[in-house]
């Protein structure tokens, strides 16, 4: 089996797959400068391209015995008006115009709006928001069927097939459109280890999307993508049901004020830290390198900001899907990523485990682990797990020592490749408690991750065969 040489960090990188690297040899180069996670949208690309992605990454992770994570996002309900007459309708303030639902060439009179009840659910005063927010529109009137007549409060030009966006308004679009129910079909037919679903409103959105899922008994864990003010109000709820978070600051950023998106993206990691859900921070992150051969120095302290915010990983979108330095810019995202956790203050961020839970004492061995690790310096802390739980317990702790996750499903390990901190391994040989300790830490050292010396704090389920939550905790010192 070949191998290659990756210095993995513990903060994560996912990259969009896109025309720009999908082939053999960049995805490799991809992975090679850090890539943890490809996330493949489906709000682009044909399933034929996201299946060559597919089997691309599956070979290289079979020839190089590793767990590259693969993360479906769907498209979600996206709204946009129709064609504009000579792609150009000039705008001034307080100028009135008229949507409507019916297909047509937009013009002053009026513009086709693709989302069918929008006339339903808007109401008076409520503000519409066109192309990324650079028109902003106040509806003066609906006939509640097929017309509302809105007000240009600011912006210029308004051109063809451009995004809407209703901060104000509860739309009651379900949050699977019938893109998504083809997209989920492909989806649940390939081994995808994440679905992000997107513009999630409340938990039910969550609950619909898993029911499918289990229905066709695939594995896929769920991505809620954070990015309207209704999900800001059940964060907590969505946080709850579903299995990771997505700060989609795009969508979020324009629905929201501008100036509370800094403090929301604290918050809401701070949130998902403390109910052991790994977090994402998404858009524009790296954005001026999908042409230039380097970050702004702005991006660069956007990057190191989520590091020390705590976000479990960082993605990116058209710097690699279609920019021009895909694999310079996974570089550059790493070598920002590994300052900060080489010298800033993420680690044991004070949370512990929380009392009463169904899952207490678990949680209690996961946090003593760590906080053991802390005090002996222990190079590494090890489990073995049947459903990730520990993984996922040990890693929102945030321990300085790396964490090592064996396992005999392959699904786990691509879905671990998401998670701060943790490297997952194969393993199917559990046999005694002390054989299999034995087993992995000289695993470990023979991977070159341990040397003889180092203090491994070791953790799993006693008896070992029964594979149960985790109950027992051991100081290793390798040998």
């Amino acid at each position: 089996m070949s191998k290659i040489d990756i210095h993995f960090q513990k903060t994560k990188t996912l990259a969009t797959v896109g025309p720009a690297c999908n082939d053999y040899n960049t995805l490799l180069e991809l992975v090679k400068a850090g890539v943890d996670v490809f996330r493949l949208n489906f709000s682009h690309g044909s399933h034929e391209d996201h299946l060559k992605a597919i089997n691309y990454i599956q070979y290289i992770n079979k020839k190089f015995d590793l767990n590259v994570g693969i993360l479906g996002d769907l498209q979600g309900p996206k709204l946009r008006i129709g064609e504009i007459e000579n792609n150009h309708l000039p705008l001034t303030k307080g100028d009135v115009l008229t949507f409507v639902n019916e297909r047509c060439v937009g013009n002053k009179s009026k513009i086709y709006m693709s989302y069918e009840l929008f006339p339903q659910d808007v109401k008076v005063g409520e503000k519409v928001l066109l192309d990324d927010g650079k028109v902003v529109l106040q509806v003066l009137e609906t006939n509640q069927k097929d017309t509302v007549k809105l007000q240009v409060l600011h912006g210029e030009v308004l051109s063809s097939k451009k995004g809407v966006n209703l901060p104000d308004t509860n739309v009651s679009l379900p949050s699977i459109t019938e893109k998504d129910e083809a997209d989920l079909e492909f989806m649940l037919k390939h081994p995808f280890n994440w679905i992000a679903l997107s513009f999630v409103r409340h938990e039910n959105d969550i609950h619909e999307l898993r029911r499918r899922i289990k229905e066709r008994q695939h594995r896929a864990r769920i991505v809620a993508k954070i990015e309207k003010p209704e999900a800001i109000r059940n964060l907590d709820a969505i946080i709850k049901a579903t299995d990771a978070v997505m700060i989609a600051r795009g969508d979020l950023g324009i629905e929201m004020p501008m100036e509370d998106l800094p403090l929301l993206q604290k918050d809401i990691i701070n949130r998902c830290i403390h109910s052991a859900r790994p977090v994402i921070v998404a858009t524009q992150m790296m954005d001026s390198m999908i042409q230039n051969p380097s970050p702004t120095r702005a991006e660069v302290n956007d990057v190191a900001n989520a590091v020390l915010d705590g976000a479990d990983a960082v993605m990116l979108s058209g710097e690699t899907s279609v920019g021009k330095h895909p694999a310079l810019v996974v570089e550059a995202m790493n070598r920002i990523i590994a300052k900060v956790e080489n010298e800033g203050n993420i680690y044991m961020k004070g949370l512990v485990a929380e009392e009463g839970s169904k899952t207490f004492l678990s949680d209690a061995l996961c946090f003593n682990a760590c906080e053991i690790a802390s005090k002996l310096r222990a190079r590494a802390i090890v489990g073995m797990t049947k459903s990730g739980y520990t993984g996922f317990m040990l890693s929102c702790y945030r321990p300085k020592s790396d964490v090592f996750i064996f396992s005999a499903d392959p699904d786990l390990l691509g879905a671990l490749s998401l998670i701060w901190g943790v490297r997952g391994f194969a393993y199917d040989k559990f046999t005694t408690t002390d054989g299999t300790i034995q087993d992995v830490n000289d695993f470990l050292k023979k991977r070159g991750f341990v040397n003889s010396g180092d203090i491994v704090i070791n953790t799993g389920s006693m008896p070992l065969h029964e594979r149960r939550r985790t109950n027992m905790l051991k100081v290793s010192v390798v040998e």
